[in-house]
């Protein structure tokens, strides 16, 4: 497969001995709720290598990053823990300094001599940092450098580093305003994550294949139509709640206790998108064959009407409804197989949310061997969103797949062909290229 062609410059095209550099990763870390200590390090280790090739570079760095939101609170803490990780993984003295942008926070900056790091205070302690000063006050990136970070920090740096495309979906001073006054450059996992995913977007190797599952279908919805509307995606297989709601949309009634379930999470509404996706692209889905449920304690499996083991949507069966009621907290394996089977045939396969309830060892046969076959597939492989990245380190190995991304909501963002305002304001620092 031919890379794409990126507008955004890469390290090695700057000088970074002596030079002063704001390094933007996403290091924001699930946090166990009672000793507040980071329980998983993924998004920390993949800042290294940008890390070390800065310090070892001679570059002078000081790195902005953030812990938690207004949105989820339990997870707004220090980033003092931080700090000892990435030295601890990178082998080089981490300082960390409780001050984002104030006066002892720019001491820190002057002070630091060729080949060391600092870490500045955690930067939802700025208001102008948080998710509901996004949504309040929207600024365009020329209108932040009066924020107080962007005219506190900027003066102080040669070069801003991003590496955050987990975080490319927000429109924050950190994210898209030193890029408009700073030579800006792109860190390896930013232009990794970018690469891979444009890649299975615009050029995969065929037949491409997607694989979507979860509770949270908002953002199988939102890649779904654009992947089909665009050519990218020859099947997309169906999977947990996103695969209960195509069968409805067919017309199988699946029970009282599944409709419950969906109209307790506001998830009813999208079945006439369903039905308007089947209808136009029907030949596309794949869809479940059959479901697991709990028959008194025993895993049991319904095969669904319409359905065989080559059958793709199925034909609709508008008042078709299954026998008794219960919830159906994974695929059969009836699916798994069918599922198998065009995984092993596809060149790119890209995975987004579980095959079912996996945490509960009763039902996890579906997720862990879609997953398996993922990860032991021929083609291009690409897991994404947090979820799905849990799923498949419990259940195989993440140096099997191709690509791994960390980021859920930029990731879903850019697959349904939405703008990011980090990959657009990376591109103008391209086209103003000040070297």
């Amino acid at each position: 497969m031919e890379g794409p062609v990126l507008r955004m410059r890469p390290i090695a095209e700057f000088a970074l001995t002596g030079r002063t550099v704001l390094f933007r990763p996403d290091i924001n870390s699930p946090i166990d709720p009672a000793t507040k200590r980071i329980v998983n390090t993924n998004r920390i280790e993949k800042t290294i290598p940008t890390l070390l090739r800065l310090l070892d570079g001679g570059a002078k760095v000081a790195i902005i990053a953030h812990q938690g939101d207004t949105l989820d609170y339990q997870n707004l803490i220090p980033l003092a823990e931080h700090a000892e990780r990435l030295a601890t993984l990178c082998g080089r003295k981490v300082a960390y300094i409780d001050d984002v942008c104030g006066p002892a926070a720019q001491a820190a900056v002057k002070a630091l001599k060729e080949g060391e790091a600092v870490i500045l205070g955690n930067l939802r302690y700025l208001a102008e940092e948080i998710s509901c000063f996004e949504g309040a006050v929207k600024l365009k990136p020329g209108e932040m450098l009066g924020t107080w970070l962007v005219r506190s920090l900027a003066p102080l740096f040669d070069l801003y580093v991003n590496d955050a495309f987990a975080a490319a979906h927000r429109n924050a001073p950190s994210m898209v305003a030193f890029q408009e006054v700073l030579p800006t450059a792109g860190g390896f996992q930013l232009m990794e994550e970018y690469t891979a995913l444009k890649t299975v977007m615009d050029n995969p190797k065929r037949p491409c294949v997607y694989v979507l599952g979860g509770a949270k279908i908002s953002d199988a919805f939102d890649m779904m139509r654009k992947v089909l509307e665009d050519g990218a995606a020859d099947e997309i297989l169906t999977a947990g709640v996103t695969g209960l709601v195509m069968h409805l949309a067919r017309g199988v009634e699946l029970g009282a206790s599944t409709r419950k379930f969906l109209k307790d999470r506001g998830l009813e509404g999208f079945i006439p998108e369903a039905k308007a996706l089947l209808d136009s692209w029907g030949s596309k889905f794949v869809l479940p064959l059959d479901l697991a449920w709990d028959d008194g304690g025993r895993r049991a499996e319904l095969d669904l009407p319409g359905m065989s083991g080559a059958a793709v949507a199925g034909a609709a069966v508008a008042g078709t409804a299954i026998a008794g009621d219960c919830l159906f907290p994974d695929v059969g394996t009836k699916t798994i197989a069918r599922f198998k089977a065009s995984i092993g045939k596809a060149g790119s396969v890209f995975v987004n949310g579980p095959a079912g309830m996996y945490e509960d060892p009763r039902w996890e046969l579906g997720t862990r061997e879609i997953w398996r076959a993922i990860a032991d597939a021929p083609g291009y492989t690409v897991v994404g969103g947090g979820d799905t990245i849990s799923a498949a380190a419990k259940f195989t190995d993440l140096a099997k797949y191709d690509y791994v991304c960390t980021g859920g909501g930029a990731m879903v963002r850019f697959l349904a062909g939405k703008k990011l305002p980090l990959i657009e304001a990376m591109e103008k620092a391209f086209g103003r290229d000040l070297r």
